[in-house]
């Protein structure tokens, strides 16, 4: 699956008049594959046609943008490189179950000496599949059921519904994505979703009904996403221990807002990259668009790579927010930040730094953490080459806060109180990637700097996700 298949343009003859040739005709021979390679590949070619065979429900139109490229090839190698980088586009779109790629000399009246004929064999995928797989989240993990109607309407168009079954959350949700004919990076879509979360940290469930509308599209090296949503929100009790505080922000709300992310990415790997940065930055309005709940949100998130010696990696992280209530409430614990746990400061339980009330965290409005990582092969590198690679040792140092502000005191208060009592850890274990998808942790955490309410896992912690400090 997935070869380039090209047949010899000129074949070589095989027979010749002289069977047993002088040492000068053997040095001649020896030179002459080198000389026939270089030929083919400087050799001026012309792609007359590209056919593409298997197609049903595809529209012509979405094709000829994505293979326009292998015309403009002017020798075999660009034709190979053209046609395996159309082959790439072809099952991007996520319409093919598989593509197979031929080149051949081209055929028929018109037929050049120099012309050549690319076909793509295609396999196009059922109008209505299912899957059933398994997710990892942050610290948690669900069971997801899926049914998809691939190529609506012969465009790359689907639509999709989704339901997960997790031990933290619950889901279901109805979306429809289009992409832009020639540019897959430019997509919309919509949404319609109901999830039902459970937040024991904070005493907390929180169920969200909702609909959204993202536009995606990038600039230069950027992508960027724009994003409405509509959500009415049911916050309640977990538990009949649950503080006050929490019980006084149960009810219902309804938010709308408006949101946009730029984020640029030059990382290898999104899971365990061993060289490139990531920059994330993401912006908030709600209130302007109706509902009820009124703040402006910030968050930015920076990470640095480097590869060094003896294939070890050197990793720094950068994350940051401020929520900026607006109008006369305050804000509400669904919206606010959380920090601590096996994927941020490690050392600390599942989100328990920062303010609390009678063992509730309750989140808050500004919050900064940073972590510096030292990523090596295991010890003596055993399964090199297999299974072993995909284990790293991990030495890691992490440090962070998260506070409430008064916004009355001014900036450089602000500052302040996020420079006081900064929890940080150390410590050392393993990671294990899961593929692309999540990875898993296994570290001895050493917390340093705790205060008062904080909850602490000193020792062995165990994590898993897709996103890490």
């Amino acid at each position: 699956m997935g070869t380039v298949h090209a047949r010899s343009l000129e074949p070589l003859p095989v027979s010749g008049p002289n069977l047993s040739p002088s040492v000068d005709e053997l040095e001649t021979v020896e030179v002459e594959p080198e000389t026939k390679q270089e030929v083919l590949e400087n050799k001026r070619v012309i792609v007359q046609h590209v056919h593409i065979d298997g197609i049903s429900r595809t529209k012509d139109d979405l094709l000829i943008y994505e293979i326009a490229d292998v015309f403009k090839a002017k020798n075999l190698i660009e034709v190979m490189k053209k046609s395996h980088e159309a082959r790439e586009r072809l099952l991007r779109l996520g319409i093919f179950r598989n593509v197979e790629v031929l080149i051949d000399t081209a055929q028929g009246e018109e037929a050049l000496a120099e012309g050549l004929d690319v076909i793509f064999e295609v396999k196009e995928m059922r109008r209505l599949t299912g899957s059933y797989n398994t997710m990892v989240g942050n610290n948690e993990g669900s069971m997801v059921l899926g049914l998809k109607l691939p190529n609506l309407f012969g465009r790359a168009e689907k639509i999709t519904f989704q339901f997960s079954y997790g031990t933290k959350e619950t889901s279901y949700g109805l979306s429809y994505f289009k992409p832009q004919p020639g540019n897959f990076d430019k997509n919309f879509s919509v949404n319609l979703y109901k999830v039902t979360g459970q937040f024991p940290w904070s005493s907390l469930r929180e169920t969200d009904r909702g609909v959204s509308t993202e536009y995606n599209f990038p600039i230069w090296k950027t992508h960027h996403a724009l994003k409405w949503e509509g959500v009415w929100r049911e916050l309640s009790s977990l538990s009949r221990t649950a503080s006050f505080s929490v019980r006084e922000e149960s009810g219902h709300s309804l938010k709308s807002s408006i949101s946009h992310t730029m984020t640029v990415d030059t990382r290898n790997s999104a899971i365990l990259p061993k060289r490139g940065a990531l920059l994330k930055i993401n912006q908030e309005l709600a209130g302007y668009t109706g509902g009820d709940v009124n703040f402006l949100k910030e968050d930015v998130e920076l990470q640095l790579n480097t590869s060094l010696l003896w294939d070890s990696v050197l990793s720094a992280s950068l994350w940051g927010g401020l929520l900026v209530p607006m109008g006369d409430k305050p804000s509400s614990i669904a919206d606010r930040f959380y920090l601590g746990g096996p994927t941020t400061v490690r050392g600390f339980s599942m989100y328990s730094i920062g303010p609390q009330s009678e063992g509730d965290y309750l989140g808050g409005e500004a919050y900064w953490a940073g972590g510096l990582h030292f990523y090596t092969p295991l010890p003596f590198r055993p399964g090199q080459g297999g299974f072993g690679d995909l284990f790293r040792t991990h030495f890691f140092l992490n440090a962070g806060n998260l506070c409430n502000l008064n916004y009355g005191e001014g900036p450089n208060a602000h500052l302040q109180k996020l420079a006081e009592c900064i929890r940080w850890s150390y410590g050392a274990g393993i990671v294990l990637r899961l593929g692309n998808i999540a990875r898993l942790e296994l570290n001895y955490c050493i917390p340093m700097g705790v205060q008062s309410g904080d909850r602490i896992c000193d020792g062995v912690q165990f994590g898993a996700g897709i996103r890490f400090l």
